[in-house]
């Protein structure tokens, strides 16, 4: 079978976990649990997802819980996620350690679970990042999902057009979820 055959079969997967989240509107969950169920459907580690929701004009991390005190992102900043949000463009780059970026965060130490403890400060190789929007179009906040490790050839698959269009279809799922909306109780 080709290696896009294989794909294939982890693309229905993914399709599967990100309607779960859909399912988990009406529990009215945490943001760390859709977090965690988010990373499960794009075959990431909790330390690779985050969430920041739009507050007063600047970006402020809601997951990964560890990073809700590291301060904020202003828009006008040129971190990939005040871009993201800024131009309402999804970003995917596999060759990411190339791009000139805010490293600060990658530094926070996580309070990750045993799989990620080896992953957990390790340089985001790739990653993705998708503008959470209102159904007007008006910007919420931004989801990212990364692949970290010392070099791209350890950091795992490539993403994919695919994967993307799932984290844009979780995109709007998280729109809907009231940790979202601006000076909600994370």
């Amino acid at each position: 079978m080709s290696s896009s055959g294989n794909q294939g079969l982890g693309t229905k997967a993914a399709r599967a976990s990100v309607s779960e989240l859909e399912n988990m509107l009406s529990e009215s969950p945490s943001s760390d649990r859709v977090c965690l169920k988010l990373a499960h459907a794009l075959h990431v580690r909790r330390s690779e997802v985050a969430l920041l929701r739009l507050e007063k004009g600047s970006l402020r991390f809601i997951f990964p819980p560890e990073l809700r005190s590291a301060g904020v992102l202003p828009l006008t900043g040129s971190a990939v996620a005040a871009r993201t949000a800024a131009t309402r463009t999804p970003l995917m780059s596999n060759t990411f350690m190339r791009v000139k970026h805010v490293s600060l965060f990658e530094a926070v130490k996580l309070g990750a679970e045993e799989e990620d403890r080896d992953h957990e400060q390790m340089p985001i190789q790739k990653i993705m990042s998708v503008p959470v929007m209102r159904s007007g179009g008006n910007v919420m906040g931004v989801v990212q999902v990364s692949r970290k490790g010392l070099d791209a050839s350890v950091a795992g698959a490539d993403f994919t057009g695919e994967d993307l269009q799932k984290l844009e279809q979780a995109s709007e799922i998280l729109a809907r979820m009231p940790f979202m909306q601006e000076g909600a109780e994370i």
